[in-house]
Parts: C-alpha cells; structure tokens; sequence
C-alpha cells in the first residue's frame, strides 16, 4: 500500500481498501468536501443575505485547510508565495508591478520544481503537491498585469480584453486571500479573473448577464439553478472515475518506451499501443477539472448567460469540452479545448504582450510553468514545430485542387486518425518524463514524424497563392488590424484581433473569453 504524502493519514484505511494511494484519496475526499461546502455558499450564505467580508472568509480558510490537508507542510510553500506576491502588489510601483510579481512567482514556482527531482525524485506523489502553487502563480500574475493594465497604461493602448479585466485599484488583503486560496479552486483550479471572481463573491455576477433572445430579454437578475449543470458534470465525474481506474492499469504510458516491448511487438501494434495508452491517461484530467468546475458551478460562480434557446449556460470558466477534444479532426481542435483556462493565462500574460517571438516564448513560458522534467521540454519544444508545420500544410492542401474530393466519411476518420496520434507522439515524453525513455521510444520510430514535420518546414512555402486561381492570397501580419466578431447571444464578448499560435495566418483571433486559439498542449 503506498502511503507517501505529506499530508494527513487520517484516510489511511480508506486508501487501504480502495488500493488507491494515500494522496489521491485526501485529493478526492477533499474536492467533494469543498463540493458540499459550496453548496452551502450557495444556499446559506448566499450574497443576497451574507456579507462580501464573510463570504471571503469562509473561501479563503475552508481553501487553507484543504491545502493542509492535502499537502500538510509544503502548504507553506504556498503561504509564502502568497505573502511576498502581495507585499510586492503592495508597495511596487504599478509601471512595473508585472515584472516584479512575474519573476518572484515564476522564480519560486521552479524552485520549487525543481525540488521535486533533486530533493523528492522523479514522480514520487500521485498527486504533485506545486500543482497549488501553480495555480497561485497563474493568478497572481494575472492580477498583476491587470493592475498595471489599470493603473500605469492609457485606456486607448489596451485591447479589448485588458480593458475589460483591468484594475483600477489594488485588493485588499483579505480580498487577494479569498481569491487566490478559496476552496473552489485552491487543489485543481480553474484560474480564473479576479474581476469575474469579486463580481461572484458579491452577487454580481448575474447583474451583468442580461440577454436578448427570440425578441425578448431575459433579465440576469433571476439567478438561474445550476443544478442541472451540476449533476450532469458528476456523473461525467464518476464515469471518468471509473475509465480512468481500468484504463490506466490496463495500457500504462510507460511501456511504450519498453525495451522488451519494443523488440517484441510489431510495429503496427505499438502504433496502436501509443494511441490508446496516451488516450488512457485523459481521464485523469477530465475528472480533476470537471468536478473543479462543478464544484464552481454548485457555489454559483460560473454562469455566461444564455444560448439562443434560453437554457442558461455555466461555462464562463471552464477548462475542457471533453466531446470537441474526442472528436477533434486537427490539433488546433484539441489544444483549443483543452485546459482552456491555462490557454488563456498564457495569452493574456504572454503571447499578446511578447513584441517577438510570440509562439515560441509561449510554449516556453508552458514548459517552465509546468516544471523542469526533460520530458516537458521535449514535448513543448517539438509543439512549436509540428504547429506550424501543421499550419503549412493545412494552407497548401486546403488550396491545392485535387480534381476530386474523397468521401466526407472517408476524410473525418483519417484526419481523426493522424491528429490524434500525432498528439500521442508529441505528448508521450510528458508522460514519461526522462530523456532516456523518451528518445528510446523515438529512435524506435526512426523519428519519422519529426521528420516529416521538418521536411514539411523546409519544403513547403510559407505563404500561397490560390493554386489554379489568379488571386493571391495576402498573409496577415502581426500588427493590430480590425476584425468582426460575431457575438453570442449574451452580447459582444472581448476580442484580441492579434493572431493566434495556431491559426492559419489568414485567420485572425477573435475569440472571446472561452473561445481560446493559444497553444499550450498543456497536460496538466
């Protein structure tokens, strides 16, 4: 029975009768604990008739016990983070707040990764007990660069976006605890905008909601149930509890960079091997972050309005579409469904302010955010190649007329085929971590995809005119240009009209706040 964890043993005989180790289980225990609690939020301690201070009390120490709960006393890690991030939101100036919180909580973040090889070993907790401090990271940069966005620049040099999520006054200390350590989002997030959150926490966040539909408006006052909502993504919960349980014993990552395995199994096999063992590790994060979000949901933070047939809709931050990332026939797909949250963090606080290079500094900023293991940087490092190769060849065959067009079936299946394999390949040094294993498994595969991606870098051109047509098409540059939004039913959304990492360069970036066109390929 695996009991290392640094947390309680309180559950140590539940973990011995579920065979599960001792830190998923305070994990679990402690995610449906904080459901429960914000089902109470919700009912008795609702904005209406409870008090902004006191709802911020209860969500910043409910989150501080489930903190030490989990991770006993690394949660001072965590602590301390919080502490020195404040005391420089505090008395830095706001010209150069960003920079200084950047650095300090990136900084402590890798230290603290880098603990976990030197000073804990590769793997060692089921549970990764920085994830917290990942999360604390993302928000307090966030918050960071919002103030500055209020307070040091014009309104006319900031984006849409900026301009809707600008501070225009630092928190208050009991405030900054309440949102970067409440129970909802302290163990398995979502990251969420500090605006977005204090609107929640006062009640405010139906006001803005309003919508028109079919001719009439629907006032956002009427709080809508979440329930509905809520139990259909427990039941996903439950289902992925279960896949991932069978599954994940069943096709480990691991062997797929077996030396026995390798020389034993034919190539066609492994080939299958990869696509479903790589697939049986999403469960994992498709349960964490779904009941993350129910548990959102159920407090009553989350709602986006309504959709044109006025069911309302609970999706303001969530971090999947499990249906968009299965189905998904091209990379962009699936990395724009996927940890969406993170995808957006890593736009608003790099790739839209980053004068060049903005593709490569933000698959960076991804690696370092999830820690020093060789295999993120492997995995990140072939993402920024095989993203543009994908836009290169994307642009030649969608110009290039073949006289004949294959089957619609046809044309679904293999594309969902090679998309996710090739996420498979990209993906498989995350899981495994290490080098060694990593190029093994490669070396295996005579590395045929990598050189194809490079081959379709060195071959193919980057920009095309209409094969067969007299109009050229003109590529779009990165300066600022205007763009059409179509916006939803809840009204226009925030729109960066920059380009994405993973759009065509004839597409633009208008996505709004849950629309996301940044590549992360983030797994965690």
């Amino acid at each position: 029975m695996d009991v290392r964890t640094t947390g309680s043993t309180l559950l140590l005989p539940l973990s011995g009768m579920s065979g599960l180790p001792l830190d998923q289980v305070n994990f679990v225990a402690c995610q449906f604990l904080a459901f429960i609690a914000a089902c109470l939020l919700r009912l008795y301690w609702h904005p209406s008739q409870t008090s902004p201070w006191v709802r911020h009390v209860i969500a910043a120490s409910l989150g501080t016990f489930l903190i030490i709960f989990c991770f006993g006393w690394y949660a001072t890690h965590c602590f301390v983070q919080v502490l020195l991030c404040y005391a420089v939101l505090t008395f830095a100036s706001v010209g150069n707040i960003h920079k200084f919180i950047f650095v300090l909580s990136m900084g402590y973040l890798m230290l603290i990764q880098v603990s976990r090889i030197y000073v804990f070993g590769y793997g060692l907790f089921s549970t990764d007990f920085s994830g917290p401090l990942m999360l604390m990271t993302q928000k307090v940069t966030s918050l960071a660069f919002q103030i500055h966005d209020g307070l040091a620049k014009e309104e006319a040099d900031l984006t849409v976006d900026q301009q809707r999520f600008a501070m225009r006054a630092r928190p208050s200390f009991l405030e900054f605890l309440s949102y970067t350590l409440n129970f909802m989002s302290i163990l398995a997030g979502p990251c969420t905008c500090y605006k977005d959150y204090i609107a929640f926490i006062e009640g405010r966040n139906f006001w803005i909601k309003e919508t028109k539909f079919d001719g009439k408006c629907l006032p956002g006052r009427i709080e809508p149930s979440p329930l509905p909502v809520v139990w259909k993504k427990l039941l996903i919960v439950a289902s992925c509890s279960v896949l991932f349980v069978t599954l994940s014993k069943t096709f480990p990552a691991a062997r797929n960079a077996d030396a026995e395995f390798i020389a034993s199994a034919s190539l066609s096999t492994r080939l299958c091997y990869l696509l479903v063992s790589v697939q049986a590790v999403r469960p994992k994060y498709y349960f964490a972050w779904t009941l993350a979000d129910a548990i959102n949901n159920a407090a009553g933070f989350g709602f986006n309005g309504y959709d044109e047939n006025g069911r309302s809709r609970w999706d303001l931050i969530s971090n999947l579409n499990i249906w968009k990332i299965e189905t998904a026939t091209d990379i962009k797909s699936i990395v724009n469904n996927w940890n969406i949250q993170t995808s957006l963090w890593l736009k608003r606080v790099c790739y839209t302010r980053v004068p060049v290079y903005p593709t490569a500094a933000t698959f960076a900023l991804s690696a370092a955010w999830h820690g020093v293991y060789p295999g993120y940087y492997m995995t990140f490092s072939c993402g920024v190649l095989f993203i543009h190769a994908s836009r290169r060849a994307r642009h030649f065959f969608r110009q290039l007329h073949l006289g004949w067009t294959p089957p619609q079936l046809s044309r679904v299946i293999v594309s969902w085929l090679v998309t996710q394999f090739t996420v498979a390949y990209v993906v498989l040094p995350f899981l495994l971590l290490a080098v060694e294993p990593s190029l093994r498994f490669y070396s295996s595969l005579n590395f045929f995809l990598h050189i194809m991606v490079v081959l379709t870098l060195l071959l193919l051109p980057r920009t095309f005119g209409h094969i067969g047509s007299t109009h050229s098409q003109l590529p779009v540059t990165k300066a600022t240009i205007l763009g059409k939004h179509k916006d939803s039913v809840t009204g226009p959304s925030p729109v960066d009209t920059r380009p994405c990492p993973i759009h065509n360069d004839d597409e633009l970036c208008t996505h709004s706040n849950q629309d996301v066109e940044v590549s992360t390929l983030a797994t965690q």
